[in-house]
């Protein structure tokens, strides 16, 4: 990120320079977290907004922890509670919010292109914490920092992405993430949960797991998102697993090294088998562990103080 980086609304605006960057702090704040007080001063007196119109435990969780641990104030925002529920836009909720005083504002919601929006209304940091089928940009950030921690460098690595290509924001920032720091992706699903136009993804594609399951170095499967389908894409859930879910006879027949992802939450018995997900190379915890460290790295990008992380730590300590 350069030093008038503003917003990070999309993966598609960092190049491979910045994502490393990230990627590299967020090594310094892994070893914050280790810490019997995992907390440095680096946000003190800033104030971060949390504003989800969309439910998230891990999101949200994830972003709440990296603040606390930089010093941020914090200011929560339910929708549930809100005068959102009196009819009140999008619009006068950000007004509001900015009026009370805030330096960076963490948006989920249902629709594409809101957290651009908003970054178009407010003079505060805006981080896109998932919008509609859009995009997720720090789930791409830690989903590369969990990769590099057990492979090194991605150049030339494959991943495949399975499962619900089309409903899924995870799925679209990983194609340009994975592809930035040089993987090799393959989406993986029936017709039915591809994108219509694919035209543009630096992608191969095949509707058949078990002709790339031996050639995968990251084996990543998109949770089916029945919450945005209208209608139903595949005959059965049952089906979907036979032929799309990650069984144990496929994971047997990954190499060894390879590692298999999840954005969570997970749907056992559809996309991916109970015992799967309790294997050694099942790495989803630790998905969530990097996603506190790479959170930390972002805020502190976009609204840092000017002072030096190192001599900040170093205070800390």
């Amino acid at each position: 990120m350069t030093n008038d980086t503003k917003h990070l609304l999309t993966i598609a605006d960092l190049d491979r320079d910045a994502i490393e960057q990230i990627l590299n702090l967020t090594e310094s704040f892994a070893e914050v977290g280790e810490r019997p007080i995992p907390k440095v001063p680096a946000l003190r007196g800033k104030t971060i907004a949390w504003l989800f119109y969309e439910d998230s435990t891990r999101t949200r969780l994830s972003f709440e922890t990296a603040a606390k641990r930089l010093s941020a104030d914090t200011m929560n925002f339910s929708v549930s509670t809100s005068s959102v529920s009196k009819g009140e836009s999008l619009r006068d909720t950000v007004a509001t919010i900015e009026a009370m005083g805030i330096d960076g504002v963490v948006v989920r919601h249902r629709d594409a292109g809101a957290p651009n929006r908003i970054s178009e209304w407010v003079d505060a940091s805006v981080i896109n914490a998932g919008d509609g089928w859009n995009q997720h940009p720090t789930q791409t950030l830690l989903d590369l920092h969990t990769a590099r921690s057990h492979l090194g460098d991605l150049d030339g690595r494959r991943v495949a992405l399975v499962g619900d290509i089309k409903h899924s924001r995870v799925a679209r920032s990983n194609v340009h993430g994975f592809t930035e720091m040089g993987a090799e992706v393959t989406l993986v699903a029936p017709r039915t949960l591809l994108p219509a136009d694919l035209d543009g993804w630096p992608v191969e594609v095949t509707h058949d797991l078990d002709s790339v399951i031996e050639d995968t170095d990251i084996c990543y499967l998109l949770r089916m998102q029945l919450e945005r389908q209208e209608q139903s894409y595949v005959p059965t859930l049952r089906e979907f697993h036979n032929e799309w879910g990650l069984d144990h006879r496929r994971a047997s027949r990954l190499p060894p090294h390879a590692l298999i992802m999840h954005p969570g939450p997970m749907n056992r018995g559809v996309e991916i088998d109970g015992t799967v997900a309790d294997l050694p190379n099942a790495v989803m915890d630790e998905q969530v562990t990097s996603g506190v460290a790479v959170r930390m790295a972002v805020l502190f990008l976009l609204l840092g103080s000017g002072l030096d992380l190192v001599d900040e730590k170093v205070a800390a300590a």
